[in-house]
């Protein structure tokens, strides 16, 4: 039996910006929120061009947080008019926030209206908080959250998916040790589809020991907002 969620308990520092008193880190930059999920994983997994012209584009993500990366690919997605077909967004989370404090988190990070308009009907179809996996569509079906709630490490595992692109968003290393350790790397390498490619906003030492174990090629750019470097990448072919 799955134990039960322990859900996120929302929180601001003094400039707005949510953080988590359990782990003592915040869920985005300073420097903003949507302008982060653009530059260090859309951008730095090759979207929205990657995906254009393909029937399906699958992302596997590491952390839902408060769900701005989720919302800002599905933004894109609308955007584009060479978008896949279907867009399928898989999220882990250990602790899921209530939609009532998903949306006091809305209300200070949110500053783009077509984001808002979406965050509404994901805040509408957001699910109960119990372990285990939650479907929801949006855009007649053509977009499919799969919100995973519990923890990676036992979660990962049980996925049956080829990931195009991974957007490593949990917690700083320092932080949240446990989603950024050598099995939780070899669990991702299984579920990488052929070309798949990665981002993540942490450059650590151990991040990119584990992924070159994995499996893994990574390569240093410049980082977001002050953050000196960041890391992409791609699964080579096998």
């Amino acid at each position: 039996m799955a134990d039960p969620l322990v859900p996120a308990t929302v929180a601001f520092r003094a400039d707005g910006t949510p953080y988590s008193p359990l782990y003592g880190d915040i869920y985005h930059s300073a420097v903003g929120a949507l302008a982060q999920a653009r530059y260090v994983f859309l951008q730095g997994n090759g979207l929205p061009e990657r995906w254009q012209g393909r029937r399906a584009f699958t992302v596997l993500e590491t952390g839902f947080g408060i769900g701005i990366n989720f919302l800002t690919t599905w933004a894109a997605w609308r955007g584009d008019s060479a978008h896949c077909e279907h867009l399928h967004f898989v999220s882990i989370e250990k602790h899921p926030f209530s939609a009532d404090d998903l949306r006091r988190a809305y209300a200070t990070t949110v500053d783009d209206d077509t984001v808002a308009t979406l965050a509404e009907r994901l805040l509408t179809a957001w699910p109960t908080l119990s372990p285990g996996v939650h479907s929801l569509e949006f855009e007649g079906g053509n977009v499919t959250l799969t919100l995973v709630f519990g923890d990676a490490a036992d979660r990962l595992p049980a996925l049956q998916l080829h990931a195009d692109a991974f957007y490593l968003d949990g917690f700083a290393p320092a932080k949240n040790p446990e989603l950024w350790t050598p099995a939780i790397f070899k669990s991702l390498a299984g579920l990488a589809g052929e070309g798949a490619t990665f981002s993540t906003y942490t450059s650590a030492g151990d991040v990119k020991r584990a992924l070159l174990e994995a499996g893994f090629e990574y390569r240093k750019v410049a980082g977001f907002g002050w953050k000196r470097a960041m890391l992409v990448g791609r699964f080579p072919p096998r």
